[in-house]
């Protein structure tokens, strides 16, 4: 079984526009660094690399 409390909710945020879009688990122990993800933003109306913010 997994050990409860490895994963955490990030906050997503788009590199144009700085909108905050997306909320997504990661597991904190096996990807220490920050997520870079290709999702939509509404805002832009187009697909953009979204990044985890601090």
């Amino acid at each position: 079984m997994a050990k409860p409390g490895n994963r955490e909710l990030v906050t997503l945020q788009c590199t144009e526009c700085k909108e905050e879009n997306y909320r997504t688990p990661k597991n904190k122990k096996n990807t220490p660094d920050r997520l870079e993800l290709k999702k939509y933003c509404n805002r832009c109306q187009k697909s953009t690399i979204h990044k985890e913010k601090k």
